[in-house]
């Protein structure tokens, strides 16, 4: 049998390794004796000298004896001499070729997570385990369950009470002093569950949650949709359940975080399991916000109805849950922004309360004979406000510009804690209502003239070096009824204070006769009455009659050839109708828009008709004044802002740096501009305030059956816009001024010029006011070959000027049944439902060539609405 099969049994002293390494100690570093040399007993396998083992070696094999040695000599061996017993070395050194096997190293350590996996090789090596793949998952999953653990062992429930420690919202005028504190829950009274009449209960959950009572209080898809808006930077939904509204109405911060949306999630997990669930409706009805500043329904009983919650009939109790779906939009009274006027406000509170009947029968709340006898949409109690004078149209404002900013909601507003700072300069305030109360009292008389009723009055005056509103007039004031606000009037037609924007486009673009240069304001039109406007080709543009339209000035004086410059002076309609055609309306549009004058306030039933150049869009006074601050500002535009800083728990709110300027227009066209509105005011219609004491430029507006007046201007240093016009509330229509104020006709020229001066005059005291830039000469001078104007005979007439198209007098306001419409997302100031209006002269009679009816018409139907200021884009 081979010596490397089977051998003697070793000696207990350890075998040769270890004799080898015993007498190795003493020589360190030199070689080993040869076998034998020593006398030693383990010298050889089987015999000493002679030839017999001197002591017998217990059984236990070879690995037993190496264990052995390796102990007595610390654990360390050496391996075999060349030569010697064991395997034989391998030629070449221990790693030369042909070396044998022998014993295998150490295993390397296993990691706790072996990736990238060991062994393998390529792709391989990065293709995790299954092993790896379910280690992870569970790991997952435990950590959720973990947290989910905690998160709902650390909430509490909700108590409708605790949030009656809402604060106030305060706002702050430009020189730091408060000017107001509103909302906060400071009207709440809260009811026990029997007090709350079961046919609230009823509508409520029938709109809101028809499964309440059997649901676990949670909608997982709604949260998911949630989560996942917020993972993408969109807006983020609130809850679906009641559950989770009343837990929503608890929060004073509403900060769209993940944090908060999963400590809502723990919170109504939690209130589900432990509170009944008329408990859980009854609290979520006593904290929900109603609108007129009523938290709960008792307080919004008694704001809408003047009665306790006891008491509510199903009609109101069906209006109340209107309300809840939002009473920003659905509030009769009006909310903040465009699309919430009073008009279309109260539009979608009859939609919704009729629907809300309806939908009580379908999911078996009430029974169709039970829904016969429910009576007609409520009366609504008067609304009560202690904001007095401007500081409710004030704050409106701002509250529009911080929720646009802050992505807040008007609701989420009114929680309050909030400290808003705001541009609005309290002195230039109370001139600009001291100059409109002077002339109103000095102009209007209700109690001997009925054309006196229903007269309104608004401003706007804005800083055209920054876009800041430093003033604004928005009617009598909340405290005298009148809520919607008349600085920010959506719907009143702006006539002829339009035209300044049309010769601007012709400088900055040129026309197509001067293949893009541009024109000049000395360049001659054709000024004649019933002038037949042409298009591009030279074509007459052809009326809705199939003739030839002819526009129509006020007068019948024949100008024959005159300046834009002459035109202006005397607000001549025909050469303008004739240049927005040359320069191209898309090019007027574009110069507006540029200007701060959005899409959403042009006259889209009339977007592409002569009439357009003659201002039948309705951009609000703000924005007219923010607009004419271009040219005071030589090109250079920013956008109207109100507020200049938000603090929130001490800590301010992003978003609130000053406007960026942008370049509207060259500047020698900004001065060329301000040039013919000087002699507007020193030798045109805008006479009135010609003796101010400084430089000032200006354009008067009126517009056809005298339903509306502006007069629009500047200095260097202050851009002012005023307006006046009639409107039937109830009906929510323009009404004409002919006869106010015992007067035939009102024009920009007078009335509203007189209350411009009167502030402007008082506003600029103090201020070391600057000379308007001078006007360099630009562009090419053209002239037109005047068209002989025949007069028409009397049959003649209705044939060659066509009769005008509805305007927002004789059209009802057609409301969006949603708050955003068209409009880009969670944009609060933005409105796409502009109707047509063909006044477009001071005091003439614009003509659409083409018919203008469009199924919504809102061009003067809501003059009070709200949602002028901020339509534009990042208004």
């Amino acid at each position: 049998m081979s010596e490397h099969r089977r051998k003697p049994p070793q000696p207990q002293g350890g075998g040769r390794a270890a004799a080898r390494r015993g007498q190795a100690g003493s020589s360190s570093g030199r070689r080993a004796a040869p076998r034998g040399a020593t006398g030693s007993p383990s010298d050889s396998y089987g015999s000493g000298p002679t030839g017999s083992v001197s002591e017998e070696r217990p059984y236990g094999g070879r690995a037993e004896a190496r264990r052995a040695a390796q102990r007595s000599a610390g654990g360390r061996r050496r391996a075999p001499e060349p030569g010697r017993g064991g395997r034989r070395a391998a030629p070449g050194g221990p790693s030369g070729p042909g070396r044998g096997r022998g014993r295998p190293g150490p295993p390397p350590k296993k990691r706790f997570i072996d990736y990238p996996r060991a062994g393998k090789d390529g792709l391989a090596r990065w293709v995790p385990s299954w092993r790896l793949v379910t280690g992870a998952f569970l790991a997952f999953m435990g950590g959720l369950i973990a947290a989910a653990g905690i998160g709902y062992a650390m909430v509490g429930i909700p108590k409708a009470q605790d949030t009656a420690l809402a604060q106030n919202n305060v706002f702050y005028w430009s020189n730091g002093k408060q000017m107001a504190a509103t909302g906060g829950q400071t009207n709440r009274q809260l009811v026990s569950d029997a007090e709350i009449p079961k046919e609230m209960k009823d509508a409520v959950v029938s709109a809101e949650n028809a499964s309440f009572y059997d649901d676990k209080g949670i909608d997982p898809a709604g949260i998911g949709r949630a989560l996942l808006n917020m993972a993408r930077g969109g807006e983020t939904q609130g809850g679906s359940t009641i559950t989770q509204q009343f837990v929503k109405n608890t929060y004073l911060s509403q900060e769209q975080t993940l944090s908060r949306k999963f400590k809502e999630l723990f919170i109504s997990i939690k209130v589900g399991q432990k509170l009944s669930k008329d408990e859980i409706l009854a609290g979520y009805l006593n904290t929900a916000y109603y609108g007129r500043n009523a938290y709960g329904i008792q307080a919004a009983a008694q704001a809408y109805f003047g009665v306790d919650a006891t008491k509510l009939t199903t009609t109101q109790c069906a209006f109340l849950a209107s309300v809840l779906k939002g009473p920003n939009f659905y509030n009769p009274d009006g909310g903040v922004g465009a699309g919430a006027s009073q008009g279309e406000n109260t539009k979608r509170a009859k939609d919704r309360w009729s629907w809300i009947l309806g939908r009580m029968v379908e999911v078996g709340r009430m029974t169709p004979s039970e829904r016969a006898k429910v009576g007609d949409f409520p009366t609504l109690k008067k609304q009560n406000s202690n904001l007095s004078g401007q500081s409710g149209y004030l704050i409106d404002i701002a509250k529009e510009y911080v929720a646009k900013k802050a992505n807040l909601s008007p609701e989420d507003l009114e929680k309050g804690g909030y400290r808003i700072y705001t541009t609005f300069d309290k002195e230039k305030v109370n001139q600009m209502a001291t100059a409109v109360e002077k002339t109103r009292k000095s102009f209007l008389n209700t109690k001997k003239r009925e054309k006196d009723k229903y007269v309104q009055f608004g401003g706007a005056s804005v800083d055209p070096k920054s876009g800041a509103i430093v003033a604004l007039y928005g009617g009598e004031g909340y405290d005298k009824g009148h809520y919607s606000n008349n600085a920010n009037t959506l719907g009143v037609p702006v006539g002829s204070t339009w035209k300044p924007i049309v010769l601007a486009a012709a400088m900055e673009y040129g026309t197509y006769e001067t293949d893009g240069e541009p024109l000049s304001p000395l360049a001659k039109y054709n000024g004649n009455d019933l002038l037949e406007i042409k298009d591009q080709n030279g074509d007459p543009i052809m009326g809705d009659n199939g003739k030839p339209f002819r526009q129509k000035n006020e007068g019948t004086t024949p100008w024959g050839e005159v300046t834009l410059r002459k035109a202006m002076e005397q607000s001549i309609n025909s050469p303008f109708a004739q240049l927005g055609i040359d320069v191209g309306l898309t090019k007027t549009q574009d110069m507006a828009e540029k200007m701060g004058i959005s899409s959403s306030f042009f006259d889209k039933a009339n977007i592409r008709n002569v009439s357009f150049s003659l201002g039948t869009s309705t951009p609000s006074a703000i924005r007219m004044a923010d607009a004419y601050g271009t040219f005071a500002a030589s090109g250079e535009h920013f956008e109207p802002y109100s507020v200049t800083k938000v603090l929130k728990d001490g800590e301010p709110l992003e978003g609130f740096d000053k406007p960026e300027k942008q370049i509207a227009m060259d500047e020698n066209v900004a001065n060329n501009v301000t040039d013919v509105l000087e002699n507007v005011v020193k030798n045109g219609t805008g006479k009135k305030v010609a003796d101010i004491g400084f430089p000032v430029a200006g354009k008067t507006g009126t517009t056809d059956e005298n339903k509306s007046a502006w007069f629009v201007g500047y200095t260097r240093e202050l851009s002012t816009a005023v307006t006046l016009f009639r409107t039937d509330p109830g009906k929510g229509k323009l009404l004409s001024m002919n006869g106010t104020g015992g007067v035939p006709s009102i024009h920009g020229g007078d009335i509203p010029a007189q209350v411009w001066k009167d502030y402007m005059a008082e506003a600029m005291k103090g201020i070391d006011y600057e000379e308007f830039p001078e006007a360099e000469p630009i562009g090419e001078i053209i002239e037109e070959t005047p068209t002989p104007t025949v007069a028409p005979s009397p049959t003649e007439t209705v044939e060659e000027s066509p009769t005008p198209t509805p305007t927002p007098t004789e059209t009802e306001t057609s409301p969006t049944p949603t708050p955003t419409g068209t409009c880009s997302e969670f944009d609060w100031q933005c409105d796409n439902s502009n109707g047509g209006q063909n006044g477009g002269s001071d005091g003439g009679t614009t003509s659409s060539p083409t018919p203008t009816e469009t199924e919504t018409d809102n061009s003067g139907g809501n003059a009070n609405g709200n949602g002028g200021i901020f339509g534009g884009p990042s208004g």
